[in-house]
C-alpha cells in the first residue's frame, strides 16, 4: 500500500474501486489511500456512475448541498486533478467531458458490478456453481457500506441501492441452498435477515422454509406465525397469500419450491399407481431429456393417471371443461394465475411464463386438439425452461413431439405364475380391498378375478369401476353379471377400437345399477362441463326429482339430494373436489357416456334448457352481487363458474337461443369490465356482429355492452361510434347507459372534456349504478382544471357507491383530484384505500389504475426508489393484462422520470415505441402551471425535471399520436418497449437513483389521458 496522497508509478494502468464497504481505490493492484472527504466524495460519485458521465452542477450540488462557494468550480477541478495524481500511470481513466467527468473502469473493476455479475449468473447455474458465486458475491462487502459519505445525498441514496442488492444476494443464496438439500449451511443467515427486517415477507419465507428443510417444522411455523402478529400490529396488514400457501406446506410435510403465482395443481392421486412401473419409468426419463412428451391411448386407459404421477404438484391446465376451442388459452391463463384483460391472451402467458422452469401438464387435449397444439408451440418456443406433458387420444402433431403409448394392463397369462404381481390383477385387488375392508382373494378368487380383468381388456377405468362392486356383491356374482352386461351391450355404438366398446359395456353396467332417480342426476349433470357445486347439485337432483315424478319408494328417491349425490360418489362415476368448497366432477369419458345417454332418454333439449337457464340465473345473482358489500362473494362466484358459463354461452350460441345469449351478454358487461375479463367481453363483440340481432328488443343493450368492450382494448373511435349505435337502437336505461358511458369515455380519452361532462349526465341519469358516470365526469373536471366541480362530482359519486368497487373508484377519484391540486400527500392515503377495496372485490382493472395513481404521487414527490420499484410491479400488470392502452402511457411517465436519472436513451425509446404504437393514447402538451392537472388514471405523474417543457397553453391540446394505418414504423416494437422499460428500472434500482425531491414544474403531470375506469 503505498503513502497517503502518494502516487503510483512503476505499475501498470488497471484500477479497481470498492463500495461495498469503506472506499477502496487499487490501482495496479496496489490499495491507494484517498485523502479528504470531498475527494472521497468525488471519486465515490464517479465510480457510482459506472462509466457514464456525471456532470459538473451534479457533483457540486453533491459536495456542497447547502451552497455552492464562488470558488466551488475551482476546488472540484482541484480535487479530479489530485485523483488523477493518485490514479499515476491510470490518470487517463479519469476523462474531462464538456461540462462533466467521466472515470472509465473495465469489467468487474467495480465491486458492484461484480457482485450484479455473480447473482444474474446464479440464476442460470446448476446448484454447487450458482451457490459458490453466490458466496463469492457475499464476500465483496467489506463492512458499512460507504459509512463516512452518507452526508452526501447522492452517495445515500446509492447505498440504499446497494443495501437492496446485498438483499438480493443473500435471499438468492439462501433459496439456492435450501433446494440444493443445504439448509443448515444458510440457516443463521436466513434468521438474521428475519431479525434485521421483521416485516419483509420474503425474508420469512425464506427462514420458513429453511427450518422446515432441517427438520424444525414447530419452529418454522412459529416463525409465520410471529410475522403474521408482527404485520398485523403494525401496519394492519395481512401477509401475502404466498406465505400461507408455504405454513400449509410445512404442516402437510410436503414443503416444495415456492412460485411467484397461485398455480393450478393437480390434486393428489387418491390410490397408489399399481401396475405402470415400467411406463412411469420411461415416461420420467423422457421428461427428463425431451421438451414435448404426449401420453397416447383410448379413453379410461390412464393417461391421467400416470400424468400426474410424473408431474408430481407440477401446474396443471385441465382441458377436459374446455369445450370452445378459444378458451384454451384462458385455460392456461387460469392455470397460472395470468389475469390477461386486452389483447392475445397466449402471447401473453408467454411473456410471463418465459422465465419458468420445470414441467407443465396439459391433461386431456383430443377434444381442442389444433388449439391445444397452438399453445404447446407458444410454450416451446416462448419458454425453454418448460418441459410439456400432454395427455391426449390423438398425438398433438408436432415435430418436436415424443409419443407414448399407453395400453391396457398387462393381462395374467394361461400358464402358471404369481397372479398377484400381474398389474391388471394387481389394480383389481387393490381397489377391491377399498372397496371392501378385509377383502382377501385365495388361489380359487385369483382365478375368478384373472378371468373379470381379461373379460375388461384391462383398462384400468373398467378394473376399478368393477372393484368397485364387491360392497355389494360377491366375486363370482361379479363375474357372472359382467358377462351378460358385455354380451348385452356387445352390439353398441360402432367403434374401431375393441377396447372403447368394452370400457362403454362396463360402464353402461355400472350406469345401470344406479337407482332410476340417480341415473337421471348423472345424466343431467353431464351437461355442466366443469363441475357443481354442492348448492347447484341438490338443487338440481330436487329440480329432476319432481319433473320425474320420482315416488318416495323409489331407491334413491327422496327428500335428501345429498344421499343420491354420496351413493354416485361412492359408485365412481362422480369425483369430490373438496378445494374451494365441495364440488363434484364427472371423469371426461363418464361426462361423454352421460351425454350419450341423456340422448338416448331423450333429454338433450331439456339438461340444455336447464344448463341455460342455470347460467342466467348465475349471471343476474353476480351482477346483482358486485353492486353490493357482497361483491366479493360474487366475484369468487363468477370465477368459479366461468368453465359452465363458457359450456351455456357456446350452446346458447349453437341453439340459437338470441334472449338467453342477450342475458349473458348484457349481465356480464359490469363485472367483466372491472376485472378485465376480455373473453367474456368478446361475446358482446360477437353477437352484436351477428345479424340475427337486428330487430331484437335489446339490440340496443347488446351494442352499447360492445361498445364498452371497444373502449377497454383501446379503439376509442369504434367505441364512440358504437355508443352512438346504442342511443340511436332505442331508449331503455340500460342501453342508453352504456351508449352515453361509451362515449364518454371516448371523449376522456381525446381530453374533450365538456363532451365528458354532458355524456356523464345523460348517463347518470338513468343508470342504476352511475357512480362510474360521476366519477369520470370528477376525473374530466379536475384535468380541466375546475376543481370545486370535481370535488362536487367525487361526493356525488360516493353517494351513489355501493359496493367495495364504487367505493374504490369513488377513493381513486379523491387521490386524482388532490394530485391535481398538486397536493401528492393528500393523495396517496386515497390511492392506498382504492387499492385495499379494489383488491377485496376483485376488481382488477382498478387495481390497475389506482396503482399508477399512486406512482403518480410518489414520484412528484421525490420518492424515486419507490416510484421506480412501483413502475417495475405496474409495467408487468399491465403488460400481463395485455392492457396496451394503459401501458403506453405508463411507458411515456417512465421516460420522464428516466430523464431525471439523467438516463435519456431508453427514455427516447420509450417515448419513440409510444408514439408509432396504434394503440397509444394522444399526448396533450403541457398545461399552464397556474391550472394544475392530474396525470391521467393510468399514467404517473412525473417527478420534478429540470428539462424543458413545451410552452404553455390556455387549452389543453392533443398531440397526435400513430393511429392505425398512419402511424410510424420507426418506434420499437411491444417486446423490445418492455425490454426497456424492464431493463432500466432494474439499473437504476440496483445502484440507487441520484435525485433529489424538488418542486412540481409546470405541465409536469403527465403525458397520456386517463384509461378511464373498468
Amino acid at each position: 500500500m503505498s503513502r497517503e496522497g502518494e502516487p503510483v508509478t512503476g505499475v501498470d494502468g488497471t484500477v479497481e474501486v470498492g463500495v461495498l464497504g469503506p472506499l477502496r481505490l487499487v490501482v495496479g493492484g496496489t490499495e491507494v489511500p484517498v485523502p479528504g472527504p470531498k475527494r472521497r466524495a468525488v471519486l465515490a460519485l464517479l465510480a457510482l456512475a459506472e462509466g457514464r458521465a456525471v456532470t459538473v452542477d451534479h457533483l457540486l450540488d453533491a459536495v456542497w448541498p447547502a451552497e455552492v462557494p464562488e470558488s466551488g468550480r475551482a476546488a472540484l477541478h482541484s480535487h479530479v486533478s489530485r485523483l488523477r495524481g493518485t490514479l499515476g500511470p491510470a490518470a487517463d481513466r479519469l476523462a474531462t467531458l464538456e461540462g462533466a467527468y467521466r472515470l472509465d473502469l473495465g469489467p468487474d473493476a467495480l465491486d458492484t458490478a461484480r457482485a450484479r455479475r455473480l447473482l444474474a449468473g446464479s440464476r442460470e447455474a446448476e446448484a454447487p456453481a450458482a451457490i459458490a458465486a453466490l458466496r463469492e458475491a457475499d464476500a465483496l462487502w467489506r463492512g458499512p457500506v460507504l459509512a463516512d459519505l452518507l452526508g452526501v445525498e447522492p452517495v445515500a441514496a446509492s447505498v440504499v441501492a446497494l443495501d437492496e442488492l446485498r438483499r438480493a444476494v443473500s435471499d438468492e443464496l439462501v433459496h439456492r441452498c435450501v433446494e440444493a438439500g443445504r439448509a443448515a449451511e444458510v440457516l443463521d443467515r436466513a434468521a438474521a435477515a428475519v431479525a434485521a427486517e421483521p416485516l419483509r415477507e420474503a425474508a420469512v419465507r425464506l427462514l420458513v422454509r429453511a427450518l422446515a428443510a432441517v427438520g424444525r417444522t414447530t419452529d418454522a411455523l412459529a416463525a409465520a406465525r410471529e410475522h403474521r402478529r408482527l404485520l398485523a400490529e403494525e401496519t394492519g396488514l395481512d401477509p401475502s397469500a404466498a406465505l400461507g400457501e408455504l405454513e400449509r406446506a410445512v404442516a402437510s410435510g410436503e414443503l416444495g419450491a415456492e412460485v411467484p403465482r397461485p398455480v393450478r395443481r393437480a390434486a393428489v392421486p387418491p390410490t397408489p399407481l399399481v401396475g405402470r412401473e415400467a411406463s412411469l419409468a420411461a415416461v420420467r426419463a423422457l421428461v427428463g431429456t425431451e421438451r414435448l412428451v404426449t401420453l397416447v391411448g383410448p379413453g379410461g386407459v390412464g393417461k391421467t393417471r400416470l400424468a400426474r404421477e410424473v408431474a408430481g404438484d407440477g401446474p396443471t391446465v385441465l382441458l377436459a371443461p374446455v369445450t370452445d376451442p378459444a378458451a384454451v388459452p384462458h385455460a392456461l391463463a387460469a392455470a397460472f394465475s395470468v389475469r390477461v384483460t386486452r389483447g392475445d391472451v397466449l402471447s401473453a402467458c408467454v411473456a410471463v411464463l418465459a422465465p419458468e422452469r420445470g414441467v407443465v401438464l396439459l391433461d386431456n387435449c383430443e377434444h381442442v386438439l389444433d388449439a391445444a397444439r397452438d399453445v404447446v408451440a407458444a410454450l416451446l418456443d416462448g419458454c425453454p425452461g418448460l418441459t410439456v406433458l400432454a395427455t391426449s387420444r390423438t398425438p398433438l402433431g408436432l415435430p418436436a413431439e415424443t409419443v407414448h403409448r399407453l395400453g391396457p394392463l398387462q393381462l395374467p397369462l394361461g400358464g402358471a405364475g404369481d397372479l398377484r404381481a400381474v398389474p391388471a390383477v394387481a389394480v383389481f385387488l387393490d381397489r377391491a380391498a377399498r372397496a371392501r375392508p378385509g377383502f382377501t382373494a385365495g388361489p380359487a378368487d385369483l382365478d375368478v378375478v384373472a378371468e373379470i380383468v381379461r373379460r375388461l381388456d384391462g383398462v384400468p377405468l373398467a378394473i376399478e369401476l368393477a372393484a368397485g362392486r364387491l360392497s355389494v356383491l360377491g366375486l363370482a356374482d361379479l363375474r357372472d353379471r359382467l358377462d351378460r352386461a358385455l354380451d348385452l351391450l356387445g352390439g353398441g355404438r360402432p367403434s374401431a377400437d375393441a377396447r372403447h366398446r368394452t370400457l362403454r359395456a362396463t360402464v353402461d353396467w355400472s350406469y345401470a345399477l344406479l337407482p332410476p332417480a340417480e341415473q337421471r342426476l348423472f345424466r343431467h349433470l353431464a351437461v355442466f362441463a366443469d363441475g357443481v357445486d354442492l348448492g347447484t347439485a341438490e338443487r338440481l337432483a330436487e329440480e329432476i326429482t319432481e319433473s320425474a315424478a320420482i315416488t318416495e319408494g323409489d331407491a334413491g328417491g327422496g327428500a335428501d339430494p345429498a344421499v343420491a349425490l354420496a351413493h354416485l360418489a361412492d359408485a365412481s362415476v362422480l369425483e369430490v373436489d373438496f378445494g374451494g368448497g365441495t364440488r363434484y366432477r364427472m371423469l371426461e369419458t363418464l361426462r361423454a357416456y352421460g351425454l350419450d345417454r341423456l340422448a338416448a332418454e331423450g333429454e338433450t333439449e331439456e339438461a340444455a334448457a336447464r344448463l341455460l337457464r342455470w347460467a342466467v340465473d348465475l349471471v343476474r345473482a353476480v351482477d346483482a352481487g358486485i353492486a353490493t358489500e357482497r361483491e366479493p362473494e360474487a366475484d369468487a362466484a363468477l370465477r368459479r363458474e366461468l368453465g359452465n358459463l363458457r359450456a351455456a354461452w357456446r350452446l346458447a350460441r349453437e341453439r340459437g337461443d338470441l334472449d338467453t345469449a342477450v342475458e349473458l351478454v348484457v349481465g356480464l358487461e359490469d363485472v367483466a369490465g372491472w376485472r378485465g375479463l376480455s373473453e367474456l367481453q368478446g361475446w358482446g363483440v360477437e353477437l352484436a356482429t351477428d345479424p340475427v340481432l337486428t330487430g331484437h328488443p335489446r339490440a340496443g343493450e347488446v351494442t352499447g355492452t360492445a361498445a364498452m368492450a371497444a373502449y377497454h382494448r383501446g379503439d376509442h373511435a369504434q367505441a364512440d361510434a358504437l355508443g352512438r349505435a346504442a342511443l340511436a337502437a332505442g331508449s331503455a336505461p340500460r342501453a342508453a347507459a352504456l351508449g352515453h358511458s361509451a362515449r364518454q369515455l371516448a371523449a376522456l380519452s381525446r381530453a374533450a372534456y365538456d363532451e365528458v361532462l354532458e355524456h356523464g349526465a345523460a348517463a347518470a341519469a338513468v343508470s342504476a349504478r352511475p357512480f362510474l358516470n360521476l366519477g369520470v365526469a370528477a376525473l374530466a373536471a379536475a384535468y380541466a382544471g375546475d376543481l370545486a366541480r370535481a370535488r362536487d362530482l367525487r361526493d356525488r359519486t360516493a353517494a351513489t357507491a355501493g359496493s367495495p368497487t364504487g367505493r374504490g373508484f369513488a377513493e381513486y377519484v379523491t387521490g386524482e383530484i388532490a394530485n391535481a391540486a398538486g397536493d401528492v400527500d393528500a393523495a396517496e392515503p386515497h390511492y392506498l384505500a382504492a387499492l385495499d377495496l379494489a383488491r377485496a372485490a376483485g376488481s382488477t382493472f382498478l387495481t390497475g389504475i389506482a396503482s399508477v395513481g399512486l406512482l403518480s404521487a410518489r414520484a412528484a414527490a421525490g420518492r424515486v426508489a419507490d416510484a421506480l420499484r412501483g413502475y417495475r410491479e405496474v409495467v408487468d400488470h399491465w403488460a400481463a393484462t395485455g392492457t396496451w392502452t394503459q401501458l403506453w402511457v405508463t411507458l411515456r411517465n417512465l421516460a420522464d422520470l428516466l430523464r431525471l436519472l439523467d438516463d435519456p436513451g431508453p427514455a427516447a425509446l420509450l417515448d419513440a415505441a409510444a408514439d408509432a404504437a396504434p394503440d397509444a393514447p394522444p399526448r396533450p402538451a403541457a398545461v399552464p402551471a397556474s391550472e394544475p392537472r392530474a396525470a391521467p388514471s393510468s399514467e404517473p405523474k412525473a417527478a420534478p425535471s429540470s428539462e424543458p417543457r413545451a410552452a404553455p397553453s390556455s387549452e389543453p391540446r392533443a398531440v397526435p399520436s400513430a393511429r392505425p394505418g398512419v402511424g410510424s414504423s420507426a418506434g420499437p416494437g411491444r417486446a423490445e418497449a418492455l425490454a426497456v422499460a424492464r431493463r432500466a428500472v432494474a439499473e437504476h434500482l440496483a445502484r440507487g437513483a441520484p435525485v433529489r425531491p424538488g418542486p412540481r414544474a409546470p405541465g409536469a403531470a403527465g403525458r397520456g389521458r386517463p384509461p378511464g375506469p373498468a
